[in-house]
This record gives structure tokens, sequence and C-alpha cells, in this order.
């Protein structure tokens, strides 16, 4: 399997995340060499001046956690994050309208935020706790035709989190190109491998430095 430590998002998106917080997630990317660290966009400066001299990638969550916001906000967050540094873009989807069936809204707010990320990674957060199966495999659909760069199963900030079920059920939904990311309640090296094994290629997680260090453990060396 890929060195796991090269596919987490090391993230902090707590509200009373201070400074000096973000500070040492960097840090902590480096030394374990994370792909990335997930990050409030307010704090994509500060991020991107801590990771410049490294290979870590600054991540900014846009529209987070609810995704209920207008969709002008929401691309201009996002472009104002690129213009800040970040590299990749993960952004909430409008829930209510998917349940209420209103795709071409759901469509049309995904697709602004692409626009604002033309050439940067986007992620699109589905809040799989809160949608059914059909609607997971609809929404697999329109980020496919959109052309995002990943699927991303949860914020971690509602009812629930990533299930090997709706990480299967994305990986089988979306077309050639379109890579899932599996986050919320992944906090040991066990879950992080079935994930993968389900067909993730990204973690978001806050307990990275637990999931290397059980995958040492595991290969005998820790």
């Amino acid at each position: 399997m890929k060195n796991l430590a090269s596919m987490i998002d090391h993230t902090l998106l707590a509200a009373d995340a201070t400074p000096s917080q973000i500070e040492r997630l960097c840090v902590e990317a480096i030394e374990y060499g994370f792909c990335s660290v997930c990050v409030n966009s307010s704090y994509v400066a500060l991020a991107s001046e801590n990771l410049k001299a490294s290979d870590v990638k600054v991540c900014a969550v846009v529209g987070f956690p609810l995704g209920a916001m207008q969709t002008e906000a929401k691309a201009y967050e996002a472009a104002t994050a690129i213009r800040e540094g970040a590299e990749e873009i993960d952004m909430v989807i409008h829930v209510g309208h998917l349940k209420a069936g209103d795709l071409a809204y759901v469509e049309a707010d995904i697709r602004a935020v692409r626009e604002a990320t033309a050439g940067k990674v986007l992620k699109v957060i589905f809040e799989t706790a809160l949608i059914s199966k059909e609607e997971i495999v609809t929404l697999c659909d329109i980020c496919t035709r959109v052309g995002v760069d990943f699927v991303k199963t949860s914020t971690g900030f509602s009812t629930g989190g990533a299930t090997l079920e709706d990480v299967a059920l994305m990986k089988a939904s979306v077309g050639e190109g379109v890579e899932v990311k599996a986050s919320g309640g992944i906090r040991d090296y066990e879950t992080a491998v079935a994930m993968v094994e389900a067909g993730a290629t990204r973690l978001g997680v806050s307990a990275g430095i637990a999931i290397v260090t059980g995958a040492l453990a595991a290969q005998g060396g820790y």
C-alpha cells in the first residue's frame, strides 16, 4: 500500500483553533510527511508562510461546515484562499437544495467554485450522513460532469462521518479522473487502511500522527 502519510490531509478546523496551533500543525505535517494541512480559510496565509520551504500543500475549506451560504460567497472564499497560498480547496455542497431535488442549483454551486479554482485541486464534500445512497450517486455524476478532482464524504461536524459503504459507493459512481477522500471519524491505522481498501486515495483526519505511528507499529518499526 502507498505510504499512508502521503495520503493524509492533516486537519485542524475547530472554531477555537489558535494561530499557534496552526503553526504546530504545519510543523507536524512536515515532520511526518503528510500531503497537506487542511485549515479554515482565514489561516491559509499563516499556513502558507510556515510551509513555504516544504512540499506540504495548504488545503482550505470553503462554505464550511454547512454549505448553505450563497454560491458567490463560496466562490469568493475559494479565490481568496488560492490567492493567499491554498493549492487545494474542499467545498461543502448545499445539502438543502440537494434534498429538495434542485439539482440545477447544486451543479451551478459546484461549478462556480470549480471556475474559481481553475488549475487547483477541488474536493467536494457531500456530508454523506445527511443524504441517501441515491443522492450520493447523483452527486458523483454531477461532480464528474463538472470536472472536480475529488468527492469527499464528510465535514466531520455533522451527525456522522465516513463509512466503508459510502466510500465504496462513491468510488464506484465517479467517472475517470475523480478520486475519493474519506473524512470524519477516522482515528486509527486500521480504520484508515480499511478506507483506502474501500477506494479512498486521500484521508482527512485530525489523528494523522496516531495513524502513522500505528502504521509503523503494524510494520514492526515502532
